[in-house]
């Protein structure tokens, strides 16, 4: 079950995503947007690796924001450098004193099995949010393509440059 939608913006695409928790928010939008760069379905009878990717973020007012940004970055990355397209995560988010760090158990397959529709040139922070949406709070939505969604849980939007 999918729980992020693309939705319109000025210029390139922008994902709103919903989940039950904050780990499960990063995991959602990282599927979101790999759905949206797909041409075709991911063929059955891809072989799945196995993998920890992990990223961090210094402490600051928006780290949830930056670290969801570093979080789809490395999964572009992952894709055009190491050729490693993503299928599925299980994030696991840590902060100590000094960071935030994120650290997901992924499934993934050769990048060269799968078709792409556009490519993403870069994760912005224009209109990045990720936020907790309290119990019983509705979470209204802008654009007819996105529903609205009830908490308690987590919501993030998105801008990708394509």
């Amino acid at each position: 079950m999918l729980s992020s939608w693309p939705r319109p913006t000025t210029a390139d695409v922008g994902l709103r995503s919903f989940a039950s928790s904050l780990a499960r928010l990063f995991e959602e939008t990282a599927l979101g947007m790999q759905s949206y760069l797909l041409a075709e379905p991911i063929p059955k009878d891809s072989i799945h690796h196995s993998s920890v990717w992990t990223v961090q973020v210094s402490h600051h007012d928006d780290e949830m924001g930056l670290l969801l940004v570093k979080w789809l970055e490395e999964i572009l990355y992952m894709d055009e450098v190491e050729e490693k397209w993503l299928v599925e995560s299980t994030v696991k988010v840590d902060r100590n004193t000094e960071m935030i760090m994120l650290q997901a158990q992924v499934l993934w397959i050769a990048s060269d099995e799968i078709k792409k529709e556009v490519e993403i040139k870069a994760v912005t922070r224009q209109d990045l949010v990720v936020s907790e949406v309290g119990h019983g709070v509705v979470l209204d939505s802008p654009w007819v393509e996105v529903p609205t969604f009830e908490g308690p849980g987590w919501y993030s939007d998105v801008v990708f440059d394509i």
